[in-house]
Order: structure tokens, then sequence, then C-alpha cells
């Protein structure tokens, strides 16, 4: 199969010094790529700024702001079987971007934002897809609940929940608990554990999945390739 896997934050320029980001370190994005080249898989990663070194045998690709991130994932999407969108993109952004740097004022400083491209709903929303789209959602609440609605808002075939709230597992954790949700309503649980034995976890999933989405169609994979 081939793997095409986002991960870690977008970094959004306010102005030449500073941005807005999130606190992604990228692990799981890395540990899922590790894991499919390891099952033989062809992996395509595109990443945001982590301090982690690229896989071996990826074809990696580095971005920085959320409009990299969208333009690479289209850029690549279509070469793909399977399309796990792992990063911590940001939702919002400056609506302008200072050339130079913004010096401290002794008064209220307010900074316009406006919404970020969404790469999951428009890969999403495209009638042509011939890719398994999966998502992740890292919540703080009602966890589940966000995940199922951002399912079928996006119109992705998995997503991969998360509780981001916890102290011991989540974002810049070697830990994570996840609860896989798919378009048919199932819904799997994997119980905390390191990142890496999640992500061969998740990567069987995404297998099998791919392989049933493509007897439907009564299309190989290796028809595709």
């Amino acid at each position: 199969m081939r793997f095409l896997v986002t991960a870690g934050p977008t970094r959004e320029p306010i102005d030449p010094v500073r941005y807005i980001s999130n606190r992604s370190s990228g692990k799981m994005g890395y540990a899922i790529a590790d894991a499919a080249l390891a099952g033989g898989h062809d992996v395509t990663l595109i990443s945001g700024p982590v301090n982690l070194a690229p896989p071996i045998n990826a074809k990696f690709v580095s971005v920085s702001t959320s409009d990299e991130m969208f333009d690479a994932a289209h850029r690549h999407a279509d070469k793909c079987d399977a399309c796990v969108l792992c990063a911590a993109v940001a939702d919002y952004k400056p609506a302008e971007i200072s050339l130079t740097k913004i010096k401290k004022r002794g008064d209220k400083f307010s900074l316009e934002l406006i919404p970020t491209r969404d790469i999951l709903n428009s890969l999403g929303q495209r009638h042509d897809r011939q890719f398994l789209l999966v998502g992740f959602a890292a919540e703080t609440n009602e966890v589940e609940e966000n995940a199922a609605n951002k399912l079928h808002e996006k119109n992705c075939d998995i997503i991969i929940a998360n509780d981001v709230s916890s102290r011991i597992s989540g974002m810049e954790s070697e830990l994570n608990e996840v609860t896989i949700l798919f378009r048919t309503g199932e819904r799997q649980k994997i119980s905390r554990a390191p990142k890496k034995i999640i992500a061969r976890e998740l990567v069987k999933i995404f297998e099998n999945s791919a392989t049933k989405m493509f007897d439907k169609k009564n299309v190989t994979i290796s028809e595709r390739s």
C-alpha cells in the first residue's frame, strides 16, 4: 500500500519572530509512518516543525504553515491508498502578517484571526476520492461525541479520537490511548500504550479497511499502483 501521513503542528506567522502554534510533538504521526514502513508499505510523510528525525526510506516533505500542508496534502493524496491526517493543523491564522517585528506597547493588543483551509474536509468532500481517508480528533471533552461529529461532517472513513486533556498521554507524551470510529458506526478502543505500539495496531486497521474499500469497488491495491 501507499500511505500518506501528515504529522506535527503548523506555525502561522504573526511577524518575522512570532507565530501561532500548538503542543503537537509529531510523535504519533511519525510512529504511524514508521509502522507503515515496517509493514512493507510506501510512505510519504508531510511534517510540520518537530524535533524528530525523518523515518529512513520515507518520502519526506517538510512544511511550516497550514497553507503549505494543505498544498502538499492535495499534491500527494491521489498517489496514495490511505491518507492519514495526523497533523495538528492550526484552525486559525492571522489575517495579516507584519513584515517587521511588532513592538511591545503599554496598552492592549488585538490580533484578527481568520480560519485556515480545512485539509480533512476538502479531501473528504471530493466525489472522485479513491483513497481511505483517516482523520484525528484531539479533544478535551465529550471526546467520542465530538469525534463522531467530525467523522460525518468531514466525510472521512475513520476518525481516531484521543483525549488530550490527560497529563500522562496524548500531546508531547510517549503514550496515547485512542478510540477508533468507523463510518459503519463500529467503534474500537486501544488502551493506553506507547505510541509505537498503538501505531502498529492502527496500521493493521488501515490495511484492513483499505482492502475492504477497494474490494467493494472490485479494484485491488496492486491494480492502483
